[in-house]
């Protein structure tokens, strides 16, 4: 039973470093956004939405749709065009965080 314990404990070890790495790195990836989005997810502007605690794989998918024109809104077009999948999902890590 403890070894099952330590096998499983060892076995998550490399996902909770890549996730701090992806949030790291999404920290630097989301720079641009901060500015209407703030740096905790929580909007500057009232009719911006906050990101804090949003569903990471919600983010990507709505990235992702500003990118290939499934979704429109004129400042978010040009924005998600200049960012990668990869790139996608670690800002999503790093604003999926807060609460």
């Amino acid at each position: 039973m403890k070894t099952l314990l330590l096998l499983g404990v060892l076995c998550a070890l490399p996902m909770v470093q890549v996730m701090a790495a992806d949030i790291a790195a999404g920290e630097k990836k989301a720079a641009v956004c901060l500015a209407c989005h703030g740096k905790d997810g929580h909007a500057a502007i009232k009719t911006y939405p906050n990101l804090a605690g949003q569903n990471p794989e919600y983010l990507v998918v709505a990235l992702k749709g500003y990118r290939d024109g499934s979704r429109l809104y004129p400042i978010m077009v040009p924005m998600a065009k200049a960012v990668s999948d990869t790139d996608m999902e670690y800002i999503a890590a790093y604003f999926a965080q807060f609460t």
